[in-house]
């Protein structure tokens, strides 16, 4: 592999390693309905590549803003 090569896989992949890790710490960090969600979430999260598109779409909007009660009806 020459330089240039070598230059564009580094371009191409240490933004989706920072937004995996950002994603990984952002669902961690956040309350869900329960454990089991919560570790779902950081799992998908965590899978190279797509997991942040999928948590950015479905997981982050599910988060319980502080406040809200889990089993308030």
């Amino acid at each position: 592999m020459d330089l240039h090569t070598i230059k564009i896989v580094l371009g191409l992949s240490v933004p989706f390693l920072l937004m995996t890790l950002w994603a990984v710490i952002h669902a961690a960090q956040k309350e869900f309905g329960s454990l089991r969600e919560k570790v779902i979430w950081v799992v998908i999260a965590g899978i190279p590549f797509i997991g942040f598109i999928f948590y950015l779409m479905f997981g982050f909007p599910r988060k319980i803003k502080p406040g809200d009660s889990v089993n308030s009806e």
